[in-house]
């Protein structure tokens, strides 16, 4: 994402800079209209503006790009976009040309989507658990049907991240701009901290009520597995809430060293096994596979008292059960 103010500061900057007949391409996600903005400060007739925004995922962004699902571009000059098509030609994806402004508002509606999608997985997970039923098995029959598929329906702590909060944030914005109420947006971005509070009563309920004064452990910080991003990370806010009410808490992720200052008085360890030393309740929150192969037993013996919240549904179930550990996951 590029700040607005800073994109139209490098537009006037490279105003005088730009060879005759060349074309400007706007990758970042930008508020709608920016490219005519930007074409505005150029003030050049033989300049033009090509949005053509990037898809790419934290982690794979670099087989995102060779392997794309689809190439956005948007002008309001066929013939500019036409010459930035033509440099995807050799990928064996399809490629979507229309105008700026379209091209603009596809980013911020695909995360807004992808955001109501797991919101709403996390929602049928709650349902799950008062009714005994597996989100796990529901999610995937609904996954078996065309229409729906399999991709962004597994339960979690809730979604950050540094696109997904940003960009709800702003679609709804950009609504308002247009005297719009995106009222059913702004309920995801509501439920999806509800949910995240949700997490935190499971901790709490392990602990009998309150964490103040126990020890929490942490499988997780980054939001996502396979990153060291910890913006807006839904396992920060976690650990953030039971730390704010006297947890203390240790943790252990394998992309992260050192202190963060998110979780400053946090015990951050280079084990897993380590991080569950003396605690009163586990916390798996980010879904890093290698979770699934720690030595549980050797878990078991660390631990103050073997007590689980699986917020990732990763760890194996029956050898929890069979080691005596309490397990709360989330839709089961």
């Amino acid at each position: 994402a590029a700040d607005l103010s800073f994109v139209l500061a490098a537009a006037e900057e490279i105003r005088e800079t730009l060879p005759t007949g060349s074309i400007v391409v706007n990758k970042s996600t930008v508020p709608v209209g920016t490219a005519r903005l930007v074409e505005e400060r150029i003030d050049r007739a033989d300049v033009r503006v090509v949005s053509n925004p990037e898809f790419l995922r934290e982690g794979s962004a670099l087989e995102d790009f060779l392997h794309p699902d689809r190439v956005v571009i948007g002008s309001d000059d066929a013939d500019a976009a036409a010459a930035v098509a033509a440099l995807y030609e050799d990928l064996d994806t399809d490629i979507c040309i229309t105008d700026a402004r379209s091209s603009e508002l596809i980013k911020y509606a695909s995360n807004a989507y992808l955001a109501t999608k797991l919101t709403f997985v996390n929602e049928m997970a709650g349902i799950c658990e008062e009714l005994g039923a597996d989100i796990t098995a529901v999610m995937n029959g609904m996954g078996l049907d065309r229409r729906i598929g399999t991709s962004y329906l597994s339960p979690g702590p809730g979604w950050g991240g540094s696109c997904f909060p940003k960009d709800t944030e702003a679609l709804v914005h950009i609504a308002a701009s247009v005297d719009l109420e995106f009222d059913f947006l702004r309920n995801v971005i509501s439920l999806n901290h509800r949910h995240i509070g949700r997490v935190a009563d499971k901790v709490r309920s392990l602990c009998g009520g309150t964490t103040a004064g126990r020890r929490v452990a942490s499988w997780g910080l980054t939001f996502k597995a396979g990153t060291d991003d910890l913006r807006e990370s839904p396992a920060i806010a976690v650990l953030s809430l039971l730390g704010d009410e006297g947890a203390t808490i240790s943790a252990f992720d394998p992309a992260i060293r050192e202190p963060i200052p998110q979780l400053p008085d946090a015990d951050i360890t280079a084990d897993a096994v380590e991080a569950a030393r003396g605690a009163d309740v586990l916390v798996v929150l980010t879904e890093w596979p290698e979770f699934a192969d720690v030595d549980l037993a050797a878990v078991a013996e660390v631990m103050a008292e073997r007590n689980v919240v699986d917020a990732r549904n990763l760890l194996d179930r029956d050898v929890l059960d069979d080691l005596g550990f309490k397990v709360l996951g989330i839709g089961r």
